[in-house]
């Protein structure tokens, strides 16, 4: 896991480094349609193993209580960094 995180930070770094070769600027949507084919070459491979298919029932329950709450973090979340850095106080005078 350690290696993975590693190698995603090293390509943000190089990313960085790299930020205004124009080449680079126009590779986001064939990044894109790579990560889709992924997304769904990892779907049939799901679907191909009988032992994910038969525990599905609850392996998505399981799934869609962790969506549900991470999206309720991300939403409060949000809220809380609006609130508290970008939210206009009253009588403020920005004029």
């Amino acid at each position: 896991m350690f290696t993975v995180i590693g190698i995603m930070f090293g390509g943000i770094a190089i990313g960085y480094l790299l930020r205004r070769v124009e080449f680079l600027q126009k590779i986001g949507k064939p990044i894109s349609y790579t990560i889709i084919l992924l997304l769904f070459l990892l779907g049939i491979s799901v679907g191909g193993d009988r032992e994910i298919v038969n525990n599905l029932p609850a392996l998505g329950g399981q799934a869609f209580i962790l969506a549900l709450a991470g999206t309720l973090g991300s939403v409060l979340a949000a809220w809380g960094v609006y609130h508290f850095f970008f939210k206009e106080k009253k009588g403020d005078l920005n004029e």
